[in-house]
């Protein structure tokens, strides 16, 4: 997770999982992503020496570092990596001040 000027950025890598098996819920100051492997058919014939496969669901909760706007919140989910940019709220943005030198 990282901020920018505007944004909170979150990267997860999610090998195998697909967009649709993924979800993602902002509840206050929260973010969790819920999803779910699923185990593909096999051969019971095969005699395996070694397999490391996982499946079943997962879930993490991280606590976001701002006040994010989630009605805004965007997810794309592209070569096993899921990115969710979420808009800071206006509240939260910097502010420039100008600094006037009275003549």
């Amino acid at each position: 997770m990282f901020e920018t000027e505007s944004d909170v950025v979150i990267k997860a890598t999610l090998p195998g999982i697909k967009a649709e098996d993924v979800e993602i819920n902002v509840t206050g100051e929260m973010l969790t992503i819920k999803g779910e492997t699923k185990e593909k058919s096999e051969h019971k014939e095969k005699a395996y020496h070694i397999r490391e496969q996982r499946w079943g669901r997962f879930e993490r909760s991280v606590p976001l570092p701002t006040t994010v706007l989630s009605d805004k919140a965007k997810a794309e989910f592209e070569d096993g990596i899921l990115t969710i940019t979420l808009p800071k709220a206006e509240e939260v943005k910097p502010k420039t001040i100008t600094v006037k030198a009275k003549a």
